[in-house]
């Protein structure tokens, strides 16, 4: 199972929180707020987009007349696509939103993502929205973070009925084959290697649909001048252990979720560390017991925050008082991060505020 789908399965018991924060730093300081990059000029002139436009979405050929006027967002557990479209500036279009996280290490995303509209929608027993609310709408194009939302099994509209009714829909091109019933080998490697280029790629591609390349590029642009500019930490990279206490039932021993793999890997390879977990499958990570975080030699603590109420100092101080054979518990170095971690836009911060923990560790 992966993390995204166990996220999923987890946000059926839980309500998501409902303010802005960002709580954290290295050795209890707090972490100046951060944004997503600004969209200056970064690069060469975008070329407009040219209607009708086809592209090829997990093997299915979709074809826009013009660029989307009246959007909706299923959920998946997701905030990339809502945090995408409102980094390109074309959130006037969304007509039905039911992404939210809560928490943002955005400043201003919270407030963005509450003023969307949400169409009137409820989500079904799946935290997903029902074929026929979809179709009450009146979109011209749906988008799903993963294969799986489409699945008419958990009470979704499928691709194929939305294409029947004269409707497009999307994939997250990183998200092909998660969920899909027989996806494409290619998808299934592209899932596998998801990174911060995924994001990037997710951006470009919104803004080719949109007719907004130029923002898009400019994104993607200055995200690129900033990952460049840090430059990796002397000696050997530090060991970086990533967890959301919150989301501890995604750990079959009540521990907090331990996230590796793919994206997570890549943001703190980016920063200057290695993931203590690095290479370590969806099912071990759901089953790591207390002795693997204990024998875990952990140099700096990145603790993920899901909920307004959480304290990322206290949440850090509980594990270090746990497992005090950490060199993190000794010199009490920990950092905090909430949707930056995550396919989207603000994947920039969360390698920014993670390389300035690796320094201080």
């Amino acid at each position: 199972m992966s993390r995204a789908v166990a996220l999923r399965i987890w946000r059926v018991t839980l309500a998501v929180g409902a303010a802005l924060g960002a709580l954290a730093a290295c050795t209890g300081t707090k972490v100046a707020e951060t944004s997503m990059p600004p969209a200056g000029p970064s690069g060469p002139a975008a070329a407009r987009t040219t209607y009708p436009l086809t592209i090829d979405n997990c093997g299915r050929q979709v074809t826009f007349t013009r660029a989307p006027q009246r959007v909706v967002l299923l959920n998946g557990a997701s905030v990339a696509e809502v945090e995408s479209l409102i980094a390109l500036g074309v959130q006037d279009r969304v007509v039905a939103n039911s992404q939210r996280y809560g928490v943002s290490d955005d400043p201003e995303m919270v407030a963005k993502i509450a003023a969307l509209p949400t169409g009137g929608v409820k989500l079904n027993e799946n935290f997903e929205v029902p074929r026929e609310q979809v179709l009450a709408t009146a979109p011209d194009l749906v988008i799903s973070t993963w294969a799986g939302g489409f699945d008419d099994k958990i009470g979704s509209i499928s691709r194929d009925q939305l294409a029947k009714a004269g409707i497009n829909s999307y994939v997250t091109p990183a998200n092909c084959a998660l969920g899909a019933t027989d996806p494409r080998p290619a998808d299934q490697e592209k899932y596998r290697k998801r990174s911060v280029e995924s994001s990037f790629e997710l951006l470009t591609e919104l803004g080719l649909v949109f007719d907004v390349q130029q923002r898009a590029a400019d994104l993607v642009g200055e995200a690129r001048r900033q990952l460049a500019a840090l430059s990796p930490p002397p000696g050997q990279p530090k060991r970086v252990l990533v967890v959301y206490p919150g989301m501890a039932t995604m750990n079959t021993s009540g521990l907090p979720a331990v996230f590796a793999g793919g994206l997570y890997d890549d943001i703190i390879r980016r920063a200057g560390g290695v993931n203590v977990f690095t290479g370590a499958g969806d099912k071990e990570l759901s089953e790591i017991n207390a002795e693997a975080l204990a024998a875990a030699n952990v140099d700096l603590l990145v603790v993920g925050r899901y909920q307004q109420d959480e304290d990322a100092k206290a949440m850090a101080e509980k594990l270090f008082n746990q497992f005090p054979q950490w060199p993190a518990s000794k010199r009490k170095t920990y950092t905090s991060v909430s949707d930056s971690f995550y396919l989207g836009p603000l994947n920039t911060i969360a390698v920014k505020r993670i390389s300035d923990a690796v320094r201080a560790a």
